[in-house]
């Protein structure tokens, strides 16, 4: 199922003027001297493909994975060398429970509870992370079935469950037993089935596994979440009278049959309208957009629009510190599609990076 053709001529309605925003603000003389480093990198350059996903949570615990191997074909014939996910890292999420005065309910909404992995290994994040960085040091194809569940207690206890799941699934099925760290009830956290679908554990760890990866990379941010200020009810009725406008409802009725077309199977098809251009300006028209333009005195929709555009841009540095190390790599971006336009605008201005289109990957060969 593609975009509704009438919702289509909404959004090209709504869309943004044919200049690109650079021209309109155009880069300073100081900043023009960057292009010098951008003509000096030597190939090759690393590759990008930011893939905008739905969130599968959307999807009941009874839904069939094996409707997703379409796409999970598709991504691993590109074979990425690295593969980022929307997941907040176990640093980041200690420190916002350490400040949770500052971010309130931030770290219950968006970070696993690493307690029974720490506690089992008797560990802190400080020295999960160094275990994990000195046993990945010493690259193998073929780890000891005792190093891969404690490699995999050690993500659960650093806070990245996506990764310990990387790890179950390159054991075999023989060697997924309790042991080296890794009790009981860790294993069984691991490998429930019994979850709602999640595209860092059915999409990102499922390919990283099946192309002899160790571990995915969590780069969501909410340090930022305080540029939007103090919350009140007074700004929460604002932002959302703010999206109460036609992009929204138009979108709506777009995101309303995405779970009717993933239980049909039409993974690629979803994935195909989700990366679109169209996809890109329902999201920030209805969205980012709308909010950006509020004039009231309190600015109240500029000031969500703060925090949007800092989430992503430490998003986008997380992703870039990841890949720094090897340069001329093939990373995979994974991440709620509405992120999708703001990572390929700030990752469009790095020197070393070529951005890749998701066609590359999504696009029908029916035709």
């Amino acid at each position: 199922m593609t975009v509704p053709v009438f919702l289509l001529a909404v959004a090209a309605a709504l869309t943004v003027p044919a200049t690109p925003p650079r021209e309109v603000n155009p880069p300073t003389p100081a900043a023009r001297a960057v292009w010098l480093a951008d003509r000096a990198v030597q190939e090759p350059r690393s590759e990008v493909m930011v893939l905008g996903t739905p969130h599968l949570a959307i999807l009941p615990p009874t839904f069939d994975r094996a409707r997703l191997e379409p796409l999970l074909a598709r991504l691993q014939t590109w074979r990425p060398k690295m593969i980022m996910v929307e997941g907040v890292g176990g640093a980041q999420c200690d420190y916002l429970r350490a400040f949770a005065a500052i971010y309130p309910g931030v770290a219950e909404d968006y970070c696993p509870d690493p307690g029974a992995a720490r506690a089992a290994l008797k560990i802190d994040q400080a020295s999960a992370e160094a275990e994990i960085a000195r046993l990945l040091q010493d690259e193998q194809a073929d780890r000891p079935a005792a190093q891969r569940r404690r490699l995999a207690a050690l993500f659960l206890a650093a806070g990245d469950p996506a990764s310990a799941r990387v790890q179950w699934l390159r054991l075999s099925p023989a060697d997924r037993v309790a042991g080296d760290g890794l009790t009981d009830d860790l294993l069984r956290s691991i490998a429930a089935i019994d979850k709602r679908p999640n595209e860092n554990r059915d999409l990102a760890a499922t390919l990283a596994a099946r192309l002899g990866l160790e571990r995915v990379w969590p780069v969501d941010d909410h340090t930022g979440d305080r540029a939007a200020g103090p919350e009140s009810p007074e700004m929460a009725a604002a932002i959302t009278r703010l999206w109460d406008n036609p992009m929204t409802r138009a979108r709506k009725a777009v995101v309303d049959t995405t779970e009717a077309q993933l239980n049909a199977g039409a993974v690629l098809s979803v994935y195909r309208d989700a990366n679109s251009p169209a996809a890109a300006r329902f999201a920030v028209s209805s969205d980012f957009a709308a909010t950006g333009a509020d004039a009231s005195p309190q600015r109240y929709g500029r000031r969500y629009l703060a925090y949007w555009e800092t989430r992503n841009l430490r998003m986008v540095a997380n992703i870039r510190e990841a890949m720094g190390p090897t340069p001329g790599t093939r990373v995979l971006a994974l991440v709620g599609s509405s992120h999708k336009p703001y990572y390929e605008r700030y990752l469009g201005v790095l020197s070393e990076v070529r951005l890749v289109d998701t066609d590359t990957v999504l696009a029908d060969r029916t035709n």
